[in-house]
């Protein structure tokens, strides 16, 4: 982020605590610029998901505030799941259509925008198909598809390739950073993998549990365009045992306060 200039995003000490009086975050404080692609990492249960529920709107905190240099508009974020929600009935260029058709986006308009979306995410030959017919990872570029046929302003990803092959998950790290190259969206990424959140982001927000925290923010001085040889540079190496490190610490911190 430039000097001076105003972040995209702004969290200013949020703070959840649910009805039966969990408290789920404490004091968020978060700054995100423009274009950048931001890695949430931690272990289960320390809110990372909850931080970008709050993004996007599906909940509200309960102190502080989240500010925007300008309110996305209609469509302007998008949001992938752990698990593809496809709906099983409807072919995959009707599931990714769904949010231009609940916009009324003309349909030669819409029809024209997935096509390109599934041609850039590999799945052009599979647009007649049923999401029963293909397997987990072309399922989650499906639901990618879906996140960004409105083209929106930010991209939040809560763990999509979690439950995906060591070899089907890197190739979709590669495939989502062509499309992040391609589309210049803001990207905030949530996954419990070091590796995957170092090879993916250009920083990396290390969350301590209960209750969830942010233990450090730390920058990733690794060059963009990534490939495959990243993943056996020794930069690459450093800075994944920098942010392990970053997250040791703050497990031993969850145990020295319980």
């Amino acid at each position: 982020m430039g000097q001076g200039a105003a972040p995209f995003l702004e969290l200013q000490g949020v703070t959840k605590r649910y009805p039966n009086g969990t408290l789920a975050l404490s004091d968020i404080s978060l700054a995100v610029a423009e274009g950048e692609f931001v890695a949430i990492v931690g272990a289960s249960g320390c809110g990372k998901s909850t931080i970008l529920r709050h993004v996007a709107g599906l909940i509200a905190p309960s102190a502080g505030r989240i500010r925007w240099s300008a309110p996305p508009a209609a469509g302007g974020i998008g949001m992938v799941f752990q698990e593809p929600t496809l709906m099983p009935w409807a072919r995959i260029q009707d599931n990714v259509r769904l949010p231009l058709d609940l916009a009324k986006v003309p349909r030669a308009e819409a029809d024209a925008r997935v096509s390109a979306l599934l041609a850039q995410v590999g799945l052009a030959d599979f647009a007649q198909a049923y999401p029963r017919e293909l397997s987990g990872g072309m399922k989650m570029r499906a639901s990618i598809a879906r996140a960004l046929v409105t083209r929106p302003r930010l991209l939040l990803m809560d763990e999509p390739f979690a439950a995906l092959d060591e070899i089907t998950r890197q190739k979709l790290n590669d495939d989502l950073l062509a499309l992040w190259r391609d589309q210049r969206f803001t990207a905030m990424f949530v996954t419990h993998s070091v590796y995957e959140g170092v090879y993916l982001a250009g920083r990396a927000i290390v969350m301590a549990p209960r209750p969830g925290r942010i233990h450090a923010d730390l920058a990733l001085d690794l060059p963009y365009p990534r490939d495959e040889a990243l993943r056996t540079d020794a930069r690459y190496a450093t800075a994944c045992r920098q942010v392990s490190h970053a997250l040791a610490e703050a497990m031993r911190a969850e145990g020295a306060a319980a």
